[in-house]
């Protein structure tokens, strides 16, 4: 079991957020918007492309060890869903605190997705919907990731048991805590909505076009 987590773990802990920036934008995410090097905070550097190509790959590192992992697991259904939750708590731990980043990763939430749909994927169909409703009507995307999480749990404990809802509720409560910042811009209103530059993303190019008004009018 501590072997699984620890592979699982190494799969999760690889940023590829900060990778696809760094090769293709030649940027450092992290001192873009919120710092983060999640597919929302890609996508304020302007490339679509990369944002999603981060989102597709950050719900990958859930959904292909897990997957893997269950073809392995030539053990009764119990134990083999015990191995499966473990990978799945070890890879949202790699992605929110890589060692590689000094523990400082992402927020979860596409590598919790993918774990939902490896593991428990009719409770990732109603967190799926659940996100979509939400920033449909509100444009947060941390609101909406903030209410598919806090769902995940219940609909697990309701359709899989109460294993898997517990290790689904710590995963769920990971997320919620990396998102804090947010919920505190949240109840202030000052939350970035989707496709919107966040403020910190703004300024550079302010100070960019003050300098160059600046010279020209020397």
């Amino acid at each position: 079991m501590i072997l699984i987590f620890a592979v699982t773990y190494l799969c999760g802990s690889i940023p590829f957020g900060l990778i696809l920036t760094k090769i293709f934008a030649k940027t450092d995410i992290r001192t873009i918007g919120s710092g983060n090097i999640g597919a929302t905070n890609v996508l304020r550097t302007g490339n679509k492309k990369l944002a999603l190509a981060t989102l597709i790959l950050d719900v990958a590192k859930g959904i292909v060890p897990l997957s893997l992992l269950d073809q392995l697991s030539y053990i009764d259904d119990t134990t083999g869903m015990q191995l499966v939750m473990i990978g799945a708590f070890g890879v949202v731990i790699g992605h929110c605190f890589p060692v590689w980043l000094k523990f400082n990763g992402g927020k979860g939430v596409a590598t919790a997705f993918g774990v939902l749909i490896a593991a428990v994927p009719l409770s990732a169909l109603v967190s799926a919907a659940t996100w979509g409703i939400v920033a449909g009507f509100f444009r947060y995307s941390s609101a909406a990731a903030l209410s598919a999480a806090a769902i995940a749990p219940l609909t697990t404990l309701l359709i899989y048991g109460p294993m898997p809802a517990l290790i689904i509720f710590l995963i769920a409560v990971i997320v919620i805590a990396r998102h804090k910042d947010n919920i505190k811009r949240l109840v202030a209103g000052e939350e970035t909505k989707i496709g919107q530059k966040s403020k910190a993303a703004k300024e550079p190019q302010q100070e960019g076009r003050d300098d160059a008004s600046s010279q020209h009018s020397e």
